[in-house]
């Protein structure tokens, strides 16, 4: 396992592949690179003659917990530059779906010399997409810390599954001021309050002028009230130039994991694992 440090914290790492340009690939959530569906995708890429960057984010996996900046977003974008110039690279491919998608878009926005091309799919939106991000990532610490301070926070469930994974994070969370911690988590919170003008949480629209590399945008299911069709419509919009595809998996691919998990009948994380299709539209895209 391969680690960098940036902006005083522990990143952890890995490339697949030997040569060629690199893709710079993201998951969604607080979700680690190892988590299923991610893989199989990363070699399918690296078999079509690329190197691939697969890295854990800051509060996910095992790399150190972080907490700076106008949004989670924002913070994962300015660790991804640091990251990728810091191995040597100058320019980059970003690919990523979900959280990971908007974290690609964000990086694009904001360090438009890194980026050679960018690729996304299942990109969040709408008040119900971004309302359940709010709820699920943000407001359990917000209550925790406001209950019993840091030591309250390293007891949620999220939390304590980034110390598992890496000790050193009790410390890192125990360091922290609460009332800090607070006033950042609140600020977290509000790039997921649906606003006029961003149709991705906590980016205004104006921002995507400044994604001038040639986009593939890969649409949302027709009824995924996650990533919904509305959202990555507005978004092939926004970005001038942008391709727009059909999803290369069933429309209705994500509400069907949704409902395998929920009743048990998967034994690990299955919503990324219908990811691995894209390779071939993603490879297309990329050499054309």
């Amino acid at each position: 396992m391969s680690s960098v440090e940036v902006n005083g914290g522990k990143v952890v790492y890995e490339i697949l592949g030997e040569s060629g340009d690199l893709i710079a690939l993201t998951p969604g959530g607080r979700f680690s690179k190892e988590i299923p569906g991610l893989r199989p995708l990363a070699e399918a890429l690296a078999a079509g003659g690329y190197r691939v960057l697969m890295w854990d984010r800051p509060n996910c996996g095992a790399s150190d917990v972080q907490f700076y900046g106008q949004s989670e977003s924002h913070m994962r974008a300015e660790t991804l530059h640091k990251l990728v110039t810091g191995l040597g690279f100058d320019r980059c491919i970003l690919a990523g779906g979900s959280g990971g998608a908007r974290d690609s878009m964000l990086t694009t926005m904001l360090y438009p010399e890194l980026v050679e091309k960018l690729v996304v799919w299942n990109i969040v939106g709408g008040i119900y997409g971004t309302f359940v991000l709010g709820s699920y990532y943000i407001v359990p610490s917000i209550l925790a810390v406001r209950g019993t301070g840091m030591d309250g926070v390293i007891k949620v469930p999220e939390w304590r599954e980034r110390i598992e994974e890496n000790p050193d994070n009790e410390k890192r969370f125990l360091d922290l001021d609460s009332d800090q911690f607070l006033k950042l988590m609140l600020r977290w919170l509000n790039a997921f309050v649906s606003k006029p003008g961003q149709t991705i949480p906590g980016v205004d629209d104006e921002m995507f002028d400044r994604i001038q590399v040639p986009t593939l945008i890969i649409r949302g299911g027709e009824n995924d009230m996650d990533h919904p069709k509305r959202t990555s419509l507005e978004v092939s919009c926004l970005i001038k130039g942008s391709k727009l595809i059909d999803p290369p998996w069933p429309e209705d691919a994500w509400e069907r994991a949704s409902e395998a998990r929920a009743r048990g009948e998967v034994k690990h994380f299955n919503m990324f694992d219908t990811w691995v299709q894209a390779a071939p539209a993603i490879l297309k895209f990329l050499k054309s």
